[in-house]
């Protein structure tokens, strides 16, 4: 590949029915179309043979593509004749060693119509479980003209661990193929994915309905959801390795969307600090991820429905910051607040500690700082009385920790897990190889540190401990962190965030409503998996969590989002660090 060179690509969006021959012409259509706008590759959207939904398992291998048949071939063709890439979503059967395997498959055509590899569906969706096979093996990285490249789909974009597996194996383009309604794909689930993990992400949708014409009502009254509802939500998309969407297509209707991209730039994994996001990873911690889904430890009492939390975002530095924060902790207890959470270091501007020097001007800045015993002494004290824990982050000895105070002092200490460029000079992570919890009469309770909220491995290890509330103390150094990161880290884990930052905090409270195939207490809103946000000012703010509502999991029949994750396909989660190599098809 030529680095910093520019390549156009595209996504295309548009309906697919039961009619094979019409769905190929829509195929063929759009690869000319992306092909006439100059684009070098063009990703298609999931089950573009048929349907996703089947009456029994013959009528889904009668539709599944065979390598080479009368659907795949000429898109193949296709391929060829313009000289660009095309990826494409099928149902699979190829019958090799007289398997009657029937996959949810991306395939990958080069510029001269070769199959360059594909990638079997590791984490199945709702009824696609009940006629349709889950991957056996992580699909590959394929080396291309644009760069390393993986391929995904969907359901598996709503969790993060088969695009992280894909780019810690060096993809610097992940190709997303979706056959969703769910608005919250376009919002979060497909941009989060390309931020997180610092890669070019280019997704496309469907739009028309998803299901039979003559099954519809019954399906959308099963579901609770308004058949409307139930048609692709389009929005297809290109999305920067920041997060930034650069192209998006319509919510209705057939389009093709295209961007002049730089798939280099994903090479760069550091932060605006200087932190690299995936050099500062720690995969000894993270065993729990890739071990078969076990009970988390059982919880004494029961969760609580609704539980008030107060964000504390104090004015001014040093003990004048010190002070305000005792005062409203002392306000947010009267309130009712039974967890309070402030920001990391939160007595310093931009939770940045200066260190002692002595030939810098920084040396009384620092030896003005207040004593971090002091500081903990002062709000537990404004504690006193009330039944309220508090979270916040101190330096210590030992490095940088996370506390939770009660009114009898702390409850937990965290130490932070992964290193910071920010805190480099002063605190290295700690050795510890678990997450902590605490048990409280209302939930199971977890502490993240700093720069511990950017990796999506520290929340999915809290989740398999049967955390049901996370208090983060971070400072956000990039918008998508806030934007993005941090609400999805509720969603995908089914978790209640209280994320206090320095010039930004929110609360994202679970909501009642989750996933498909349940019982309604409110109309559909068109999202499937996605936190009730409320932005929390400067001073004090309030808001409600839900304990009660992390042990709902099922996002869709069949289908769990903590214990469905690809366990067992999630090697690269935990190997070793090293230089990432793209393995071929």
């Amino acid at each position: 590949m030529d680095e910093g060179r520019t390549f156009r690509v595209a996504a295309a969006q548009f309906a697919v029915g039961r009619d094979r021959k019409a769905n190929l012409a829509a195929c063929t259509r759009m690869i000319d179309t992306a092909a006439e706008r100059g684009a070098i590759l063009v990703v298609l959207p999931e089950f573009c043979n048929h349907l996703s939904w089947y009456d029994d398992r013959q009528e889904a291998l009668d539709a599944a593509c065979r390598p080479g048949d009368d659907f795949l071939g000429p898109v193949a063709e296709r391929a060829a004749r313009h000289g660009i890439y095309v990826k494409i979503h099928v149902t699979l059967a190829d019958g090799r060693g007289g398997s009657r395997r029937i996959t949810a498959t991306s395939l990958l055509y080069g510029p001269d119509g070769a199959l360059l590899g594909s990638a079997d569906k590791q984490v199945l969706m709702g009824s696609e479980n009940d006629h349709l096979d889950p991957a056996t093996e992580a699909g590959p990285v394929l080396e291309t003209a644009l760069g390393p490249v993986g391929l995904y789909s969907c359901m598996e974009g709503v969790v993060n661990e088969v695009c992280r597996g894909l780019a810690l194996r060096g993809a610097q383009l992940l190709l997303n193929s979706l056959n969703s309604f769910a608005l919250d794909e376009a919002s979060l689930h497909i941009p989060v994915r390309a931020a997180e993990n610092r890669v070019w992400v280019i997704a496309a949708n469907k739009v028309g309905p998803l299901l039979p014409a003559d099954r519809i009502g019954a399906i959308s009254a099963g579901m609770g959801v308004p058949p409307e509802a139930l048609d692709g939500a389009g929005e297809s998309q290109i999305v920067a390795p920041d997060g930034t969407v650069v192209a998006r297509a319509p919510r209705y209707g057939e389009a093709v969307v295209t961007a002049d991209i730089r798939p280099s730039m994903a090479a760069d994994k550091q932060r605006e600090d200087g932190t690299d996001v995936f050099a500062i990873r720690r995969p000894e911690l993270y065993g729990p991820i890739t071990a078969a889904p076990a009970p988390a430890p059982a919880f004494a009492g029961e969760r609580a429905e609704e539980v008030r939390a107060a964000i504390i975002r104090p004015d001014g530095a040093g003990g004048e910051a010190v002070q305000h924060a005792a005062a409203l902790t002392r306000e947010a207890a009267g309130q009712g607040a039974s967890l309070i959470v402030l920001p990391e270091l939160f007595w310093h501007p931009g939770g940045i500690r200066p260190t002692p020097d002595p030939q810098s001007a920084s040396r009384s800045a620092a030896q003005d700082e207040p004593d971090a015993e002091a500081v903990r002494r002062t709000l537990q004290e404004a504690l006193s009385g009330t039944t309220a824990l508090l979270a916040c982050t101190l330096p210590t000895p030992s490095g940088h920790a996370g506390v939770l105070l009660g009114a009898d002092g702390p409850v937990l200490e965290q130490r932070q897990l992964h290193d910071s460029a920010r805190n480099r000079a002063w605190a290295r992570a700690g050795r510890v190889e678990t997450l902590q919890t605490h048990d409280t009469p209302w939930g199971r309770l977890a502490l993240v540190v700093g720069d511990d909220s950017i990796l999506p491995e520290t929340f999915r290890l809290a989740a398999l401990r049967g955390v049901d509330t996370i208090a983060v103390c971070h400072t956000g150094v990039e918008p998508w962190e806030r934007g993005l990161g941090l609400p999805e880290r509720a969603a995908e884990n089914r978790m209640n965030l209280v994320v206090a930052g320095h010039g930004a905090g929110a609360f994202h409270a679970l909501p009642v409503e989750f996933g498909l195939w349940r019982s309604r207490r409110a109309p559909f809103d068109g999202t499937i998996s996605i936190p009730s946000t409320s932005e929390a000012g400067p001073g004090l703010s309030l808001a409600v969590i839900r304990p009660r509502e992390a042990g709902k999991r099922l996002v869709s029949r069949g289908t769990d989002l903590v214990d469905s994750r690809p366990w067992r396909l999630a090697a690269a989660l935990v190997a070793p660090h090293g230089p990432t190599t793209p393995a071929g098809s």
